[in-house]
């Protein structure tokens, strides 16, 4: 294996090859960011730490070398979703408004680096996260690695787009309203948005209050498993926590699936969404998959409530919580202060009323997971569109162009349900298509068994110029 075939190759190849000594820490960093340079069109890195991972890899090496303890990431690459706090860098949201450097690394970010994992950049975001689509007036628009001329989803696009394009293994996202899920699907990844509290959001309290969680995305179900073992498990400053699994969760992704009574449904909880047919295909396609891998499947109605006036307070005042810690808030983008006048009736009261409502809708979306244990549907409505969604959009108009790339995936952002998006195959247009699994409260140890063997029965598909490579 060459060294860029060692770049775009997974966690566990990375690992492998690090541990077998077929290449050093400081060869793969090196070729990284290379590759990152050669790939700067793509847009998917807003910060790139060239002298601070070339030093890591350095340390990672002289630490194999005298026989010290390595971690499960040790040595390899890992990009970060510029939500996330890196000590030293600005954490930019995507906008210019941020001028101050971190203090110290997030808790996730802090846990990568002491599993041994070299922080190599941070990935674009549109301006706070607050669409499905990676564009921003302060750094561009972040391609699809799939077609240049398509974006890869959003908010978390530039780490979709990083990870799909082979310039690292795994890279820290964020998903508020379904920005792992988004991402992943645009993009033919494994996006698993956890249960909430999963991954502690520390320094901060909350992530969007109950709506937000932290993940990875990869190209593999078990590379994200074993990333999700380094960083899962919450912290004391963390307002929403979840209980330990009943295993780890690449014990549970390694385990063969038990056979399980699997719902499925193409119903979106938005109203007025057509959903495309290559996507009914998709999640019909995955049933018959799943009967033939010796699930129960059958086509149920799980009755979605009316959810926005759940999500919608914790939206506003999410957003709201981050502006107000910005340095120049002269600098926003015209549409993020529209957002901000729009939004200022949720003040802290409503926010928490949003949040009781949510936990009303949690109980009743439990009683899906008594007539199945998981839920197959699609994870968006919509091909992955052409850039320039946002373009002249007012902060109304980019709501209602993001309705059909949420419509199947903010409903469990404020149920706090475990939801993933697994590649099931390519489109006639070439580019991949997607199905989301969500699973039971605390459910994702349920999920990750069924969607590794969704992925051995039919391999994840790469972008033709990675599978040429």
């Amino acid at each position: 294996m060459d060294l860029r075939e060692a770049v775009s190759a997974g966690v566990l190849e990375q690992r492998e090859l690090l541990a077998q000594g077929a290449l050093s820490a400081e060869q793969l960093v090196e070729a990284t960011l290379d590759e990152i340079d050669a790939a700067a069109d793509l847009g998917a890195f807003t910060h790139v730490l060239r002298d601070e991972a070339k030093a890591a890899a350095v340390d990672r090496d002289r630490e194999r070398a005298a026989g010290e303890p390595v971690g499960p990431l040790h040595g390899v690459p890992v990009a970060v979703k510029d939500e996330f706090d890196v000590a030293g860098v600005v954490t930019t949201f995507g906008t210019r408004a941020n001028a101050t450097p971190a203090v110290a690394d997030a808790e996730a970010v802090r846990r990568l680096r002491a599993a041994g994992a070299i922080i190599v950049g941070k990935t674009a975001m549109p301006e706070f996260g607050q669409w499905p689509f990676t564009e921003s007036s302060t750094f561009g628009v972040t391609r699809n690695p799939w077609d240049p001329s398509r974006s890869p989803g959003g908010s978390s696009g530039g780490s979709a787009a990083a990870v799909a394009a082979g310039l690292v293994p795994v890279a820290l996202a964020g998903d508020g309203g379904g920005s792992i899920r988004i991402p992943a699907a645009c993009c033919g990844l494994f996006g698993l948005k956890p249960q909430r509290g999963r991954v502690p959001m520390s320094p901060n309290e909350h992530l969007w209050w109950a709506l937000g969680a932290a993940g990875p995305l990869t190209r593999g179900v078990l590379d994200s498993a074993v990333v999700y073992d380094v960083i899962r498990g919450s912290t004391p400053t963390d307002r929403f926590r979840a209980p330990e699994p009943p295993t780890s969760f690449e014990a549970a992704a390694r385990e063969p699936a038990r056979p399980l009574r699997i719902g499925y449904s193409t119903k979106p909880h938005a109203l007025m969404v057509k959903l495309d047919p290559q996507y009914v295909r998709a999640v019909r396609d995955t049933a018959k998959l799943l009967t033939e891998l010796g699930h129960t499947v059958a086509e149920i109605d799980p009755h979605y409530p009316e959810s926005m006036h759940a999500f919608f307070p914790q939206f506003f005042g999410g957003v709201r919580a981050e502006l107000a810690e910005i340095d120049h808030p002269e600098l926003l983008e015209r549409r993020t202060k529209q957002t901000m006048a729009v939004g200022a009736w949720a003040r802290r009261p409503v926010v928490e009323w949003a949040i009781r409502r949510g936990e009303a809708l949690t109980r009743k979306m439990d009683r899906v997971f008594t007539e199945c244990d998981l839920l197959l549907t699609p994870t968006i409505a919509i091909r992955p569109p052409l850039l320039g969604v946002l373009d002249g959009a007012n902060t109304v108009r980019a709501q209602l162009a993001s309705i059909p790339m949420v419509a199947y995936t903010e409903l469990w952002n404020v149920t706090g349900h475990p939801a993933a998006s697994l590649p099931a195959g390519v489109g006639d247009d070439g580019l991949p298509l997607s199905v989301q699994l969500v699973g039971p409260t605390n459910g994702e140890t349920t999920i990750l068994p069924v969607a590794a063997q969704l992925e051995q029965a039919r391999p994840h598909p790469r972008p033709v110029a990675l599978s040429h490579r």
